[in-house]
């Protein structure tokens, strides 16, 4: 088959839908793109909440602490992925032939493959310590969790791919399948008596599933001798890298802290309170990649400007009403969710679920103007995300007195990052709008 038959062209009733998306004003495809990737997101969420509630059921605090764990950390190797995946996107996005499309994705994907193995060999090399600072009961969890991300890196090139080229329905359904057979398999396992190992293994299996699902990139996967393409610069892959390193490290360093810092009981409660504050995070991270391409994509600065009105009132809109509900029904959410083993009176679960989901709607709003400006240039909003996720490090080092310490510690620093990268954000927009009425 020539690449000629693998192009849109040469499928009229494909012409007709790619017509039809690009008739679609910006902020049409934001809101569209959004509105599929918001209801994958959903599948997703109830997904991996069905997977840590099962797992918290079925385990108990103390356990489920390890199993929150061994998560977290899949959680900051997903700063590798998901850099390899807003590469791949924004550069798919910036290309227009399919010969180009696949020099870059080829490329990438080889680079991943290294990645992986290189990551996977790390875990190995490390599990003693980290077993240890952990408080993990096995060094086996880090074997079994190794093993999973060996494909986990590649997955973030098919999956840039899938996001690049705006299939959100094939990029939902492959996010839904991988949570999906985590739960499934999770359960199974437990279930069987694997204990804490079941879930882990749970893990590294539904990373191969997503990864062995079809992405529909065979055209992508066709050898060129030589073509000319909009290649990944140095700059790019590193923004893309400190974004995500300082993302991950926001979202999920403090649940290993608390497992370090705290016994066992009080790191699975606070763990479960973390994991409430995910499923607003992760909702609103739909908008923000299916603006991602679409402001790539975008020529002129006015357009795109006007592409991020949506996903900051949406984000803003989503955030307000999940503040509002959790503040009204702290211990109905806990309890159906987790049960009364997660309970505990003295903790102030309800006081810490409240303020938690303030924290993560703060940094929703920072992602999308940090991500924004990724879209268009080379940012420096990534650095400031960066740098306050150090200082969460520190900051929950210093100050653990109390899970409601290490909460406050991060409502701060959240709030400083989204002035740090708004006030310029808006300034500059204020001076474009100055230029335009000039």
């Amino acid at each position: 088959m020539s690449v000629r038959e693998h192009t849109v062209e040469s499928w009229p009733q494909e012409r007709k839908s790619v017509a039809l998306w690009r008739g679609l004003s910006s902020q049409g495809k934001v809101l569209t793109g959004g509105f599929i990737m918001l209801l994958g997101s959903a599948f997703v969420s109830l997904a991996n909440f069905g997977f840590n509630i099962g797992v918290a059921h079925l385990l108990g605090p103390g356990d489920f602490s390890h199993a929150a764990a061994a998560v977290t950390l899949l959680m900051l190797a997903s700063c590798i992925n998901l850099a390899f995946q807003l590469v791949t996107a924004k550069l798919i996005a910036k290309n227009e032939t399919v010969a180009a499309r696949a020099v870059l994705y080829q490329a990438l994907m080889k680079r991943a493959w290294m990645v992986g193995a290189v990551l996977t060999g790390a875990l190995f090399v490390v599990r003693g310590p980290l077993t240890e600072y952990l408080r993990l009961p096995s060094p086996t969890l880090i074997d079994v969790l190794a093993l999973g991300m060996l494909f986990y890196i590649p997955l973030g090139v098919r999956r840039g791919a899938m996001q690049g080229t705006c299939k959100f329905i094939r990029l939902s359904w492959n996010l839904t399948a991988e949570a999906i057979v985590k739960l499934l398999g999770a359960v199974i396992f437990i279930v069987m008596g694997t204990g804490v190992i079941g879930a882990v293994g749970a893990i590294s299996m539904s990373v191969f599933a997503a990864f062995l699902l079809p992405a529909d990139d065979a055209e992508l996967r066709v050898k060129h001798s030589s073509q000319s393409a909009t290649a990944a610069s140095f700059m790019e892959g590193m923004q893309a890298i400190i974004f995500f390193v300082g993302q991950v490290i926001i979202n999920n360093i403090d649940i290993l802290m608390v497992k370090h810092y705290f016994a066992p009981e009080d790191a699975g409660i606070y763990a479960a309170i973390a994991l409430v504050g995910r499923l607003l995070y992760f909702a609103t991270w739909s908008v923000t990649s299916a603006m991602f391409p679409i402001s790539a994509g975008e020529r002129v600065e006015r357009d795109s400007r006007k592409v991020i009105i949506v996903p900051l009132l949406f984000v803003t809109a989503l955030s307000s009403l999940f503040v509002v509900f959790l503040a009204a029904f702290p211990d109905f959410v806990i309890r159906t969710l987790f049960g009364s083993g997660f309970h505990r009176t003295g903790v102030g679960v309800a006081e810490l679920l409240t303020m938690n989901a303030i924290a993560t709607g703060v940094y929703s709003l920072a992602v999308v103007l940090i991500t924004y400006e990724m879209s268009r240039r080379i940012a420096n909003t990534g650095w400031f995300q960066l740098v306050v996720s150090l200082l969460v490090v520190a900051g929950v080092a210093m100050f653990h007195g109390s899970l409601l310490q290490v909460i406050i510690v991060q409502q701060v620093l959240r709030l400083a990052l989204l002035l740090a990268v708004s006030i310029p954000f808006f300034l500059e927009s204020t001076r474009n709008l100055g230029q335009e009425a000039v």
